[in-house]
């Protein structure tokens, strides 16, 4: 009776021992392949990254334009208001 209750007891553990055994030998890849994905870029991580550059220098890009235009508008101004007050 005896030994039966003790297999009965390590047939019940046993699955905890062979998840926990699986878990500790997996740990390692696990952990190298989480270091990789830290140190790598993925093409798709590329990708949106490059076209975030891309809208970046395109807004620079329209922010210049914007700023040129203006200071273009302020020059004409300022070159009829000199042509006004020379008549």
């Amino acid at each position: 009776m005896r030994r039966e209750l003790y297999s009965l007891a390590l047939l019940l553990a046993l699955p905890g021992c062979v998840s926990t055994a699986v878990a500790v030998a997996k740990a390692p890849f696990q952990a190298v392949g989480q270091t990789a994905d830290w140190l790598t870029t993925s093409q798709d991580e590329a990708d949106r990254n490059r076209g975030r550059e891309i809208r970046k220098g395109e807004e620079r890009d329209r922010k210049a334009a914007r700023k040129a235009a203006k200071r273009e508008k302020e020059r004409l101004e300022d070159e009829r208001d000199d042509r006004r007050d020379r008549r």
